[in-house]
């Protein structure tokens, strides 16, 4: 049986993907992200789904940093969810939001929800969590005065209430997940694929002027659109910057291979981080 590991603990965002797009299979929480890519790794798992990117606030470092300077894994798949941010608080709870003085959630999560928070809980205490899920756990062991932000399976896995429903700022907020996995023949995912793409790492030479114009324009003049340009910090000193690029479109015989080319000509250097199918999925 294919044995699939993702952001735990149970009542996340990332759980929430995993059982709409895997049925049946083996599961199991992982309490931080790069647990989960090392257990795909050491092949622990099979399959490990964490959070990528999030409409609003962006993409999450972390998975980033970790599958570029730690452990290469391939992206084989991307889950894009709808996400709903709910408050919930425990079944005693007063009703009076001016009696709670501390909010748990993930960092993203209280970033999408700042202006509720702003107009109807100035005065409580924000603090972090590793997970939506881990918060909803913190709060069904207390004895009152603190709520979560989270989802509607966070509040019926840890016996929550939904005090407040849809609190998040924006209506339109999603989440990408990566599926990563050593073994793309193990990765079965039985829903409609929404289009494929290619995302690719680019090391731009130093002290090469316009050189990420050059960049873009191998794309450009190929007609491949781009869905993403991102930059991140190398970690090897100020100012050393790599790329990831995102392409609509998976990866073919004439149109990379042509691409890949003119960027090494030019001094980049150029990985594959994966070419994928992406499955847009309501929960």
């Amino acid at each position: 049986m294919v044995k699939i590991g993702y952001l735990g603990p149970r009542g996340t965002f990332t759980k929430l993907a995993v059982d709409t797009a895997f049925n049946g299979e083996n599961k199991q929480s992982f309490g931080a992200i790069p647990e989960c890519i090392d257990a795909v790794n050491d092949r622990q798992i099979d399959i490990g789904v964490v959070p990528l990117e999030n409409a609003i606030e962006g993409t999450v470092q972390l998975t980033v940093d970790y599958l570029v300077h730690q452990v290469r894994l391939p992206i084989v798949a991307e889950i894009v969810v709808p996400i709903e941010q709910h408050l919930l608080v425990t079944s005693g709870f007063n009703g009076d939001l001016s009696s709670v003085g501390h909010v748990y959630s993930h960092s993203h999560a209280i970033a999408q929800c700042h202006q509720f928070l702003h107009a109807h809980m100035p005065d409580a205490e924000l603090h972090f969590t590793s997970s939506t899920g881990k918060a909803a756990e913190m709060v069904s062991h207390s004895d009152g005065g603190i709520a979560a932000i989270g989802n509607k399976l966070a509040a019926s896995e840890y016996g929550l209430t939904i005090y407040q429903e849809n609190i998040h700022d924006y209506t339109n907020n999603h989440t990408r997940f990566a599926v990563l996995a050593s073994d793309q023949e193990k990765v079965f995912i039985d829903h409609e694929v929404q289009t494929e793409k290619t995302s690719l790492l680019i090391t731009l030479p130093s002290d090469y002027a316009g050189a990420l114009y050059q960049v873009l324009a191998a794309f450009a003049w190929r007609n491949m659109n781009l869905s993403k340009i991102e930059s991140r910090p190398m970690k090897t000193g100020l100012g050393n910057y790599f790329f990831i690029v995102d392409v609509n479109e998976s990866y073919d015989d004439v149109l990379f291979p042509g691409v890949i080319a003119e960027l090494e000509a030019l001094g980049c250097n150029v990985t594959i981080l994966g070419t994928y199918p992406v499955y847009h999925m309501d929960i």
